[in-house]
């Protein structure tokens, strides 16, 4: 699913079919809009393994920061999981399921000049473990893994190269996690025992 790109996720899907020989298909939405959410869940049966990696960032100080941004990352980072566990809770009590968000270690140490990117990452935190609690009566376990520096696109938008290299430096592991890495781990938890459950994992190289 999202929200802008639906010719590359469209190219992801008719790859994913032609090497893995799966029925992969391709939705637009915008997580933060409750109504657009709720029409996505009523196009396709309720899911069992929900992935909550919606995100968007902005760079600058508190002072820098418009209400615009505000709204724009609470609306996307934090908002999104809401609607989207909100739609999904109800096919996951009926036949079981897992819910995984994609946080950031700046929601467990903040970051300065991304003041509102912590702050939605934080609250995606708490609302991992509170829904955790709710859902474990039900065996239905809820987790976030909190990423350190990943090479992903919307890191290589925000900081020149020389910039991401004195990141690296920063980084006891000395580079940046690959994606693919992530993809791992991600498969690892939704592997993982049930009771397993309101963990925040950080994945950062020894960063924290």
């Amino acid at each position: 699913v999202c929200r802008t790109q639906i010719e590359t996720l469209e190219a992801l899907a008719q790859s994913l079919q032609d090497r893995c020989h799966i029925l992969a298909q391709a939705y637009q939405a915008d997580v933060g809009d409750a109504a657009s959410v709720e029409a996505l869940f009523a196009s396709f049966p309720p899911p069992q393994i929900i992935i909550n990696n919606a995100g968007i960032s902005r760079i600058g100080t508190l002072m820098q920061t418009s209400a615009q941004d505000w709204d724009a990352l609470l609306s996307t980072n934090l908002t999104g999981v809401c609607n989207v566990c909100r739609a999904a809770v109800p096919g996951l009590l009926a036949r079981g399921g897992r819910i995984l968000n994609i946080s950031s270690v700046w929601g467990l140490v903040g970051a300065s000049c991304e003041v509102a990117y912590s702050a939605t990452k934080g609250g995606l935190n708490a609302f991992t473990r509170a829904l955790a609690k709710e859902l474990a009566p039900s065996g239905i376990p809820v987790n976030a893994i909190a990423c350190g520096a990943i090479d992903t696109d919307m890191n290589r938008a925000h900081f020149s190269d020389a910039e991401l290299d004195a990141l690296a430096e920063e980084i006891p592991a000395g580079r940046l996690g690959q994606p693919q890495e992530v993809a791992q781990l991600v498969l690892l938890l939704l592997q993982a025992p049930v009771y397993l459950t309101g963990q925040i994992i950080s994945f950062d190289g020894g960063w924290t």
